[in-house]
């Protein structure tokens, strides 16, 4: 028996296993949900078993035959790039696809740019962007969807490699009109008994609020948002304080209202931030030559992007 399917069916039959909805996989490939409907109807009727049961208001849920099969899509998946990448090599060319997957709070800041400048060098790579929560990001490169992404030191696993590529403090951001904007700078103890705005997000939450646990200071949390945007109009709102690493470039809120940082000092841990990539995943001509090109960019980006004391 001769079964005859696509690298695209299979890139969209893991997107729709990963996302639980066809909507969702459209919109994270950039594609039309009629399109990935189309082909999973076609690799079906292909494979001659179905792959997912439909929930018409919950999604789509992999059959256990569908689960093995996404499993296996996805060493197919894995074993096809490396053979792109093995071509790319002995053609000494950069082109192809790049998965790249940046960290939610710094993500509409600095992957356009990246993406830009590259594409102006390389203009036969294709794009493919996932801005997400670090646990998200870390399991996208583990299972091989991602093939680098821009992200901070936290919670890395060890068969990950993580390419370091500045640190960047931790900073306060307050309304213009704060009380606290009458210091230059401003500790854990100064923040104390002020309400807080949490960017919550998985593992960056658990680094906020350890800065407070190792200052034997109890955090009054009184607003929470995993939006950095929403966050920014929170604080400059009067909800409370909020503290990040990454400084924006205007002082602005997305709401207009004006906003002002300060230097937070004492022993606090800075974040590193840098390029994650699976051990060897920098093989490939095409991941090899973005990694240097991201480590010049940010090298010229990243100092005012820094807020210290």
């Amino acid at each position: 028996m001769s079964v005859r399917f696509t690298l695209r069916q299979l890139e969209y039959l893991v997107a729709v296993g990963q996302a639980g909805s066809v909507t969702l996989a459209a919109e994270r490939m950039n594609v039309s949900a009629p399109s990935i409907s189309t082909a999973l109807a076609q690799l079906e009727a292909e494979l001659g078993l179905p792959l997912f049961i439909r929930k018409h208001t919950q999604g789509m849920t992999a059959t256990p035959a569908g689960r093995d099969i996404i499993r296996e899509a996805i060493a197919t998946l894995a074993a096809a790039r490396t053979l792109a990448e093995l071509a790319e090599q002995f053609r000494g060319t950069v082109k192809g696809s790049l998965n790249l997957g940046g960290l939610l709070a710094f993500a509409q800041v600095l992957l356009p740019q990246l993406r830009r400048t590259f594409s102006n060098l390389h203009p036969d790579v294709n794009f493919h962007q996932l801005e997400t929560h670090q646990a998200a990001l870390i399991k996208g490169m583990m299972d091989g969807t991602l093939d680098v992404a821009l992200t901070y030191d936290l919670a890395l696993p060890p068969d990950l490699t993580f390419i370091g590529l500045g640190k960047l403090p931790p900073f306060v951001t307050v309304p213009a009109d704060h009380p606290l904007t009458k210091l230059e700078t401003v500790s854990i103890a100064d923040l104390a008994g002020h309400p807080m705005v949490l960017l919550d997000l998985p593992y960056s939450s658990d680094y906020f609020v350890s800065l407070f646990e190792n200052a034997g200071v109890k955090p009054r949390i009184a607003e929470r948002s995993s939006d950095m945007g929403v966050v920014r109009a929170l604080v400059a709102n009067g909800f409370g304080f909020s503290i990040t690493n990454f400084r924006p470039v205007t002082d602005m809120a997305p709401d207009g209202r004006k906003l002002a940082f300060l230097p937070l000092t004492g022993p606090t841990q800075p974040l590193q931030i840098g390029l994650l990539c699976r051990k060897g995943g920098t093989a490939s001509l095409t991941t090899k030559a973005f990694v240097e090109h991201a480590k010049t960019e940010l090298e010229r980006l990243l100092p005012s992007m820094i807020l210290s004391a």
